[in-house]
């Protein structure tokens, strides 16, 4: 499934690169970066000197500190580890500081928005708050009565995937049924449903959280386009490791008239 999403609209003003920069680094790249805040905004265009290794966190600097100083953007350790530089580039959900200039064609203008599924605060800084009141109505770890506190590698090296995500929320932002459908009443999302296979598959978790998953986090909703994968920077594989194991847990405690059967006869 492709996740060029949108593409972008709106005017564009043209900023100047100063001659001095313009003249160190023969090269210019094209921005077009979205400016406004909840009650409406437009692309503007800036022209920024490139060098090499340049990202498009550093672009976006640069315009902060040349052309537009009250740019907002979140960002924090511009190492691809904090989650916090998310934005769409080229109508892509992705971190703006793994995105390399010199991966774009020369001439190409970058297009740089803040992430759709989110409402806008200004520029490119969304609220992205809804995500901790999800994860807060996540039932948390609860280890079996007189566990065992040790465990077989295999075990967990299982769930220690889910525990590489940065909460960049890339994956919230690209999955339709939060993009388009706007369903956040009623699906949790594919970053939670890592969080919730983490602990499900913990060798000595000992919580039910199928119930948690069919009516309150809405994993039926979820068809499969493997979209958010797709753009998970710390490559967690969250489809067919995640979201499809809770799915399979799911029918076989609710749909599985086999096992309806036995949990009524067993009692279990």
């Amino acid at each position: 499934m492709s996740t060029e999403l949108d593409t972008p609209v709106g005017a564009a003003a043209t900023n100047p690169t100063p001659a001095a920069d313009r003249a160190a680094t023969g090269r210019e790249a094209v921005f077009r970066v979205y400016r406004g805040d909840a009650k409406g905004g437009q692309e503007v265009e800036y022209r920024v000197p490139v060098e090499t290794g340049m990202v498009v966190l550093d672009a976006i600097h640069w315009i902060q500190g040349h052309v537009a100083p009250d740019l907002a953007v979140r960002w924090n350790c511009k190492a691809a580890k904090c989650g916090s530089c998310s934005a769409e580039v080229n109508g892509k959900p992705t971190l703006m500081c793994k995105s390399r200039l010199d991966h774009f064609a020369e001439g190409e203008p970058i297009t740089v928005r803040p992430m759709k599924t989110f409402p806008i605060i200004k520029d490119l800084v969304t609220d992205v708050s809804w995500n901790f009141e999800v994860n807060k109505r996540i039932p948390p770890f609860q280890p079996r009565e007189k566990a065992e506190w040790k465990w077989m590698q295999t075990d967990i090296d299982r769930v220690q995937e889910f525990r590489k995500c940065i909460e960049c929320f890339l994956c919230q932002d690209v999955c339709h049924v939060l993009r388009q459908h706007e369903l956040k009443h009623q699906f949790a999302g594919p970053r939670f449903f890592v969080r919730i296979a983490g602990l499900e598959m913990h060798p000595i978790d000992g919580a039910d959280r199928t119930g948690f998953l069919k009516d309150h986090a809405g994993i039926g909703l979820c068809n499969i386009t493997k979209c958010c994968t797709d753009v998970c920077p710390e490559g967690i594989t969250i489809t067919d490791n995640a979201i499809i194991p809770l799915k399979e847990r799911v029918v076989d405690r609710f749909y599985d008239p086999v096992q309806w059967v036995w949990r009524k006869v067993t009692g279990k």
